[in-house]
């Protein structure tokens, strides 16, 4: 995800209620996450960041053409309804009927697969904090994350228990199967056009 600032936009004396934060948000010229009464601006990400995220989302509506799949970018607002987080994930994915909260259209409360880039400011959130609270969406099915420093990709499956399977990708000849949507991504084409660090290894 794009990195977050660690200054609450909000008054930390009055706690927003969600109403008031999206009718602030609809507003506002630069988006913000929300969660327990506070707003959170986003800063900017990294060309590198940028670029995984399109070359994601074009290889992704290549493959799910013709689908009853709905490929959506960081404009896209999501809601964790349990939780009442509302974020903006590099990239989600709706199978089916999508579900919104309301007739705007703009904030997602069904996603299938969510894709965050990571940033080094905002890795820890994602892995933690921002995973567990991905993992109370009922219809949530895959959590991925991407390295934009290494061809790395890590994948998280939810399985019919409940349990989340870990699954990682390396190289740039692997090859990172969604079996909720039904394609493959090869990592070559994620990481199109990355300046890459060196290998370290001999």
């Amino acid at each position: 995800m794009s990195e977050l600032t660690s200054m609450a936009v909000a008054n930390p004396v009055h706690k927003l209620t969600e109403a008031e934060y999206l009718e602030l948000e609809r507003r506002a010229e630069f988006r913000g996450e929300f969660l327990d009464g506070e707003m959170f601006a986003m800063a900017g990400g990294s060309r590198s960041h940028s670029l995984i995220k399109c070359n994601l989302i074009v290889a992704m509506r290549t493959q799910l053409k013709g689908c009853p799949c709905w490929v959506y970018d960081s404009d896209m607002r999501v809601k964790v309804q349990e939780s009442g987080l509302y974020t903006y994930p590099d990239v989600s994915v709706a199978y089916g009927q999508e579900q919104f909260e309301d007739e705007n259209d703009d904030t997602l409360l069904n996603p299938t697969v969510i894709v965050d880039v990571l940033s080094d400011s905002c890795e820890a959130y994602d892995r933690g904090k921002k995973f567990e609270l991905y993992r109370q969406v009922p219809s949530l099915r895959e959590y991925v994350m991407v390295n934009q420093h290494k061809p790395l990709i890590e994948q998280f499956i939810r399985q019919g228990s409940g349990e989340w399977l870990p699954r990682a990708v390396a190289g740039l000849e692997s090859k990172l199967t969604l079996p909720s949507i039904g394609i493959t991504l090869q990592t070559a084409d994620v990481y199109s056009e990355i300046r890459l660090a060196p290998d370290p290894r001999p």
